[in-house]
């Protein structure tokens, strides 16, 4: 990666170095490296599958609005000519990167209190700063695949010969159909532009305190199914805390949020995002067009959220806990 990093010093305007870029970790759609020289460090995303110059330009301005309102996060830091994204070499691998300040720290942890305070408080932010949104939500969350797609694929995966073909096929065979049930497009009065991807994960803990991260998927959505979707993660999924929901939407309240979620229409976005990220990666993992270690993560993935599905009996009962809050 020493051209790679080179590259990215000149591009950046980051000074002579030298300059060493180490992996970090793997997510869905890319991959993160530490950059590092000069007695500095940089966090370098490398986006594996293209990129959305437009979808960058949406990250960069709500991540400034957000910033105004006292949400940290990195700042995204645009090349010598002014872009937010840059391409590589394709003596490098041709890939799409872009460059953030480094953060260190460590993973937010979803039951502590302040941790849950702060993060109710930031999204009751976020939602303010992208209010009056008029674009059309990204189709990820507002439809999912219909029974002929996941038919097909079912097929396509047990013609493969994984071991997780019958885990998938008594998936769709049962939850499939029933949360996709749920899945409707949102009110275009409730609309926000957001960050849409308020996982824990996505938190680090620093020596100032927390820090949202991963703004990739900033865009237009139901601020009620935001809302939704966070607090079943936030409470521990299937493995529901609903002391930790209850707090979650009072500080969120507190904060001047107005989202109220009320039936399980309100996780309308949490269905057919798991549904859409279940449908493509096993798409993925079948697709012999990428890479051998491509197929492997994304097999890998398919795996986790079979095991994860939300439960409409548990989405009932975070219904009826939080009904008191409102």
């Amino acid at each position: 990666m020493h051209d790679t990093a080179d590259f990215m010093a000149k591009t950046y305007a980051l000074g002579s170095g030298p300059w060493t870029m180490t992996p970090v970790t793997r997510g869905a759609l890319g991959r993160i490296w530490k950059l590092s020289g000069n007695g500095s460090s940089w966090a370098v995303k490398e986006l594996l599958f293209g990129c959305d110059e437009e979808q960058v330009g949406r990250e960069a301005a709500l991540r400034e609005a957000a910033e105004k309102l006292g949400i940290a996060s990195p700042r995204l830091l645009p090349n010598r000519h002014g872009a937010y994204v840059s391409q590589l070499a394709p003596s490098s691998g041709g890939s799409y990167v872009k460059l953030y300040d480094w953060i260190d720290g460590t993973e937010a942890d979803a039951s502590d209190p302040d941790v849950l305070d702060w993060f109710g408080r930031t999204m009751a932010l976020l939602h303010r700063a992208g209010e009056g949104a008029s674009g059309t939500p990204n189709a990820w969350y507002e439809r999912c695949p219909q029974d002929a797609d996941w038919k097909d694929l079912l097929k396509k995966v047990q013609q493969a010969g994984l071991p997780w073909s019958d885990a998938l096929g008594r998936f769709v065979a049962t939850s499939a159909a029933e949360l996709a049930h749920w899945v409707t497009p949102a009110d275009p009065g409730d609309l926000v532009t957001s960050h849409l991807d308020l996982q824990p994960q996505n938190v680090l803990v620093g020596s100032n305190g927390p820090v949202l991260l991963d703004w990739d998927n900033a865009g237009s959505a139901s601020a009620e199914r935001e809302l939704a979707r966070a607090v079943y993660v936030w409470s521990g999924g299937n493995r529901l805390n609903t002391g930790s929901a209850r707090r979650l939407v009072r500080a969120y309240r507190s904060a001047g949020g107005r989202a109220v979620v009320k039936d399980p229409h309100s996780f309308s976005m949490l269905f057919a995002t798991h549904l859409n990220y279940i449908h493509v990666q096993a798409e993925c993992a079948v697709d012999p067009t990428v890479t051998a270690a491509q197929r492997e993560f994304a097999g890998d993935q398919v795996v986790a959220c079979l095991r994860g599905v939300p439960e409409l009996a548990v989405i009932s009962r975070l219904t009826e806990a939080l009904e008191t809050v409102w």
